[in-house]
């Protein structure tokens, strides 16, 4: 699909810090630009607002001085609605209220041609609710831009219910002009990004809530265990709780209250205390002057055993374990598993020298398989090889000394090392299931395609791995089983697995 002539006028209603940014990507993509907004003034002070960053990109060297010059020639403050007559796509960015957008687009299809595009950059309101009341609302669609949108790739082009096939394809044609990566995605709460971050959060603040871990220690191992950029509880403080936890609580309404999307209690309590992270001085932590950085929990040195047994069968990223061990110098033999009895007998583990099991976590709790002997769980990493941080999680009968021993080969490995609370599923492995399966329910709705949904976690929210490419690297039962046993712990839909991954388990078992 050919994308919107550069030539053309594109208008940006709403001149705060996303109308500026989005008028910025447009004017630099070389279209004449015009702004508007409802305060007398605002269209004005938002184009010197521009034209100074743009200035601020030629000092840096990022924008030569012609290119400047040309593009403040393109750029005109609109002292009325009816300056946007000859645009060719008016893209709003006014609050995040659904009256106020109706009225404003109802106003512009009598302003505009009806070849012009109308496009709302809203991240939590219905796309088709906002086109719901005009004349033509095939040419209506999504443009959500991430903030700040000079510099953030991603853009989320949201099909309205009405939404014209070519239309929609003509904006991500135009954004993907802009230099932007553009995404295709359905109308539904929370579009792609927002909908299936949710667990990313809902999981980490859960966790604190069961008291499994501090906010540094599960951000620590978020971080340099699941190779996430930054921990849920740091990321929140930057995005601010308040805007965070409407979002979470957006969502959840959406749907109806489904136990998956549930808020946490401990995040509306920090919004209610008005403690809203980095702009507030405070959130999950100090951000005060001279405030002391938080420390996660790392455990003392220990030594490391000897030797090892090994039940072959780790799954997924654990498998490389015993190979590791050995390159440590540590001898890894072959434990039959004789006289453990139940299930547990032929799963892949590591056997401590006191005879506690060392196990990748199943979404059950370590205490919970009490009956088939001491256990200590792992926690799942993106790469064991090259991870800086381990998690490990102790049954409540699992010797002393076999902690120490499990900690001390991992510190053998080169990890530090996090001791958490019994908590079924851990930090990372529990938050990467949960992605799975909301990006798979995605899939199997068809909100989007399994490539732009990979896309928009990597580019929106900066993601090691996509959803789905992870689901690739795990191993099929260990989540099939991880899913269930977490369903088990946790009673009530929260961990059931969505439909396509049930599907899935059922067509690899009926294959056996």
């Amino acid at each position: 699909m050919t994308p919107i002539d550069p030539a053309r006028t594109v208008a940006v209603v709403g001149t705060g810090t996303m109308g500026q940014g989005i008028a910025q990507v447009a004017l630099v993509a070389g279209h004449p630009v015009r702004l508007y907004d409802a305060a007398p003034g605002r269209a004005e002070e938002a184009a010197r607002s521009i034209a100074a960053r743009l200035g601020r990109l030629v000092d840096k060297g990022r924008l030569d001085a012609a290119g400047r010059d040309a593009a403040l020639a393109r750029l005109r403050p609109a002292a009325q609605l009816t300056d946007l007559a000859g645009s060719a796509l008016v893209i709003e960015a006014i609050l995040e209220q659904l009256t106020a957008k109706q009225k404003l687009f109802d106003e512009l299809e009598s302003v505009v041609p009806d070849d012009c595009v109308l496009a709302t950059n809203t991240s939590s309101l219905s796309v088709t609710a906002v086109a719901g009341a005009l004349r033509l609302p095939g040419r209506f669609v999504g443009l959500h831009f991430f903030n700040p949108a000079p510099l953030l790739p991603l853009v989320e082009v949201v099909r309205g219910h009405a939404t014209d096939a070519a239309v929609a394809e003509s904006a991500r044609a135009t954004v993907a002009a802009w230099g932007k990566t553009p995404v295709s995605c359905a109308d539904t709460p929370g579009f792609l990004v927002n909908r299936v971050a949710r667990p990313f959060y809902a999981e980490a603040f859960r966790l604190y809530e069961e008291g499994v871990a501090d906010p540094a220690t599960i951000d620590a191992v978020l971080r340099e265990s699941g190779g996430f950029a930054m921990g849920p509880f740091e990321l929140t403080d930057l995005i601010g709780q308040d805007v965070n936890n409407a979002v979470t609580r957006s969502v959840y309404e959406a749907f109806f209250h489904h136990p998956k999307f549930t808020p946490s209690l401990a995040q509306q309590r920090l919004v209610e205390a008005g403690l809203l992270g980095r702009k507030t001085g405070r959130g999950w932590y100090d951000h005060g002057e001279g405030a002391d950085a938080p420390a996660p929990h790392t455990a003392e040195p220990c030594p490391a055993p000897r030797a090892v047994g090994h039940r072959p069968g780790l799954p997924g990223p654990a498998a490389v374990l015993p190979a590791m061990i050995e390159g440590a110098g540590i001898e890894v033999t072959r434990d039959s598993g004789e006289g453990t009895g139940g299930e547990e007998a032929s799963d892949g583990c590591l056997v401590l020298p006191g005879g506690t099991r060392l196990a990748l976590a199943d979404g059950r709790g370590p205490t919970n398989t009490a009956c088939l002997g001491p256990r200590i769980d792992v926690d799942l990493a993106l790469d064991y090889r090259t991870c800086t941080r381990v998690a490990l999680a102790p049954s409540a009968t699992a010797p002393k000394e076999d902690v120490e021993a499990a900690v001390g080969l991992f510190q053998a490995l080169g990890k530090k090392v996090s001791v958490i609370g019994d908590a079924p599923g851990m930090i990372v492995a529990r938050t990467v299931a949960l992605l799975v399966d909301f990006a798979e329910d995605a899939a199997g709705r068809g909100v989007a395609s399994r490539e732009d949904i990979d896309t928009a976690m990597r580019k929106g929210v900066n993601y090691p791995l996509g959803p789905l490419e992870w689901s690739r690297a795990l191993d099929t039962d260990w989540l099939d089983r991880f899913l269930r046993n977490m369903d088990h712990e946790y009673p009530g839909g929260r961990y059931a697995a969505c439909q396509p991954l049930r599907r899935r388990a059922a067509v690899k078992e009926s294959l056996l």
